[in-house]
């Protein structure tokens, strides 16, 4: 629903990328094969490509989305650094993440779409996804139900109900940090000592509020350090320090079994919910986060370093875009469910 709650004067735009990426460790990555380093910047392409299809189909009459447009580096960094073993749970803004593990870019579209051949049959939308075959456990629509979830699904793992070895890594922005499941949800953690991968996408918003309208401090890192997490924060933007993070985040966990807090500074560059006109948003912030774009960081990147030639990177966007396509037209050609399975496989 469109939402122009004025931006109030007296606040100062949120702190740009420098500042933001002040915290971050030196990019560990640059080390990577090239041929994962393209597959990074793909995945990437893909899940924007896909969020700007289903955003550009979006009425206020038609079924909506949250879509999580620059946020990218966070879904393809993190979710390849863990293994099939692993867990997932996410939020509203899932279909990165769900992408990036693999998930059949058609069938999540047929999901936003309601459609029968979705992964949850169309009865979920954006909202509620899960996909057990790919072990995404959950996606929560409740802001920082997610979280409540984890430790659950940790304690499974630990107690040896799952694949042994695995961990859960659970996806979650700055507003469900400003709630009270968030410490509660660390602080079982820390003490029964569950394998857990928290992975704050701190994107500056929180729907229509800014953070720094209910956050104090910049960092949610300074917060969960009262609980006795190791933490860190990385610029949320560059996927290569993402992953290298993550892959040092994953290993930690699995050698010692404690869980971890990984901050991953970014911005959300399109509204909370489409469609939306972003009135409430300053402008000259949204301009200077889009030129810190994950996408053009990386291409930019690889371009400068020879990794990839502009012939290829075109192929690489004809591809994106076909793939798109395709998921498209399958969404539209999906049957609707059928109205005698309206009370299967769900619960009241």
């Amino acid at each position: 629903m469109p939402h122009t709650l004025a931006l109030p004067k007296v606040l100062a735009p949120i702190n740009g990328p420098i500042e933001a990426d002040s915290r971050s460790e030196p990019t560990m990555s640059l080390s990577l094969d090239p041929t994962f380093r393209i597959s990074l910047l793909e995945t990437m392409m893909l899940i924007r490509a896909h969020e700007e299809r289903l955003a550009s189909l979006a009425t206020p009459t038609s079924p909506g989305t949250c879509t999580a447009v620059g946020q990218e580096a966070a879904a393809a960094g993190v979710v390849r650094a863990l293994q099939t073993r692993d867990r997932i749970l996410t939020n509203h803004r899932s279909a990165g993440h769900l992408i990036a593990r693999g998930a059949d870019p058609g069938r999540v579209m047929a999901e936003v779409m309601g459609r029968s051949d979705g992964y949850c049959k169309g009865k979920s939308g954006s909202l509620h996804v899960s996909a057990r075959e790919l072990g995404v456990v959950l996606t929560s629509t409740i802001v920082g139900g997610e979280l409540s979830l984890a430790p659950g699904v940790a304690l499974a793992q630990k107690m040896g109900q799952q694949e042994s070895g695995g961990i859960t890594t659970v996806f979650f922005g700055d507003g469900a940090a400003c709630e009270g499941i968030f410490h509660e949800s660390v602080n079982l953690s820390v003490t029964w000592q569950l394998p857990v991968l928290y992975v704050c996408e701190n994107n500056q918003w929180q729907a229509y509020v800014r953070r720094d309208e209910t956050m104090p401090i910049e960092h949610v890192a300074d917060w969960v350090r009262g609980h006795g997490i190791a933490s860190r924060t990385v610029d949320g933007n560059d996927v290569e320090a993402v992953h290298a993070a993550a892959v040092e985040a994953v290993a930690a966990i699995r050698s010692n079994g404690k869980p971890y807090f990984l901050e991953l500074t970014t911005y959300r560059q399109r509204g909370h919910f489409e469609p939306d006109d972003q009135a409430y948003v300053d402008k000259a912030e949204l301009a200077s986060w889009k030129a810190h774009d994950p996408i053009a960081l990386l291409t930019e990147r690889l371009t400068q370093a020879g990794v990839i030639a502009q012939g290829e990177l075109a192929h690489l966007r004809q591809r994106v875009n076909a793939t798109v396509d395709a998921a498209l037209a399958f969404a539209q050609n999906s049957p609707w469910p059928d109205p005698r399975e309206l009370t299967t496989d769900v619960y009241a």
